[in-house]
This record gives C-alpha cells, sequence and structure tokens, in this order.
C-alpha cells in the first residue's frame, strides 16, 4: 500500500512557494481516514487552482486509494483563515 502522505506531499510540494509550511494530520473518522491538508496562506489558492481544478485532480489520485481495512481516504484542504 502506497504511504498516502508521501503521495499528498509528492503532488502538493512543486505546487507551492513554501513547501516547509506544509502539514498534513491523519484522522480516522468512521468509514474513512481523512487526511487534513494545511498549507501557507499565501499558497491556498495554488493548491485549490481556478474554480478548485487543482483541488479536484489532487482529491482524484487520492480518493483511489483503498486502506487494506477497506475504509476510503477523504481530503480536506483547510483554509487557514477560516
Amino acid at each position: 500500500m502506497p504511504d498516502v502522505e508521501t503521495l499528498i506531499l509528492t503532488i502538493v510540494q512543486p505546487l507551492v512557494e513554501k513547501p516547509e509550511a506544509i502539514r498534513i494530520d491523519k484522522k480516522p473518522a468512521g468509514q474513512y481516514t481523512e487526511y487534513q491538508l494545511r498549507v501557507d496562506p499565501s499558497d491556498i489558492g495554488r493548491v485549490i487552482g481556478k474554480k478548485g481544478r487543482v483541488a479536484r485532480a489532487i482529491r482524484t489520485i487520492v480518493y483511489s486509494i483503498r486502506t487494506p481495512e477497506g475504509k476510503k481516504i477523504r481530503l480536506t484542504i483547510v483554509d487557514p483563515e477560516e
């Protein structure tokens, strides 16, 4: 099974200007395993993209992974200004 956090980092690091600010938190949530992605506030637009296209593409890749327990993966991009 691929390491989901490494996959997310591999996708997101080239998109942002401050890769050292990337933080990923893993939280089990019922039938899902939720990963919360946090980036520097100045990079949030780069990760989401126009009309959410970049975020949708990242989620498409991440959602295709299944865990050994059969849980689905959910990726949440946390807006630091909320």
